[in-house]
């Protein structure tokens, strides 16, 4: 009953945000690896803006304190998706909570960045601080010619 509760609580916080919230950050919000660089140094993560491109992701998505969620549902997932991202859909996140790591950053993606930032305020919400919405979704990923599965 509780679980069910939580649940509705979330899909309706989820509704309210979707209705005040917008699909694009002003650009001084959003972190831009130097991809011009030929050895561009390591990226410090305690420096990355709420908002991140997808080539920072992809810069990042390797290291072992970083961590990265796909938000979509399975179906999508299995269309494309990033290489070695984790599958936590939008309506599983009150339930698995428990999965997202506290010591790592946590990036979070969809398909273009709206429900990804919904998941991101709700994280918020929950105390979760090291967290991070990838500008653009899988649809900016792979403009920009990154790698898919």
């Amino acid at each position: 009953m509780k679980k069910q509760l939580l649940l509705h609580l979330f899909v309706a916080v989820l509704a309210l945000l979707a209705g005040c919230s917008s699909n694009s950050a002003p650009a001084s919000d959003v972190t831009v690896a130097n991809a011009g660089a030929a050895a561009a140094p390591e990226i410090d993560l305690s420096t990355l803006a709420e908002t991140i491109d997808p080539e920072t992701v992809a810069a990042i998505k390797e290291r072992a304190d970083v961590y990265v969620i796909d938000v979509r549902e399975q179906w999508e997932y299995d269309e494309a998706h990033i290489p070695g991202v984790n599958l936590i859909p939008m309506n599983t996140i009150p339930s698995r909570l428990s999965e997202i790591p506290t010591d790592k950053t946590v990036v979070l993606t969809c398909r273009s960045g709206n429900r990804s930032g919904q998941v991101f305020q709700y994280l918020k919400q929950q105390g979760f601080t090291n967290i991070h919405n990838m500008q653009g979704g899988i649809v900016a990923w792979q403009g920009a010619g990154l790698p898919v599965e």
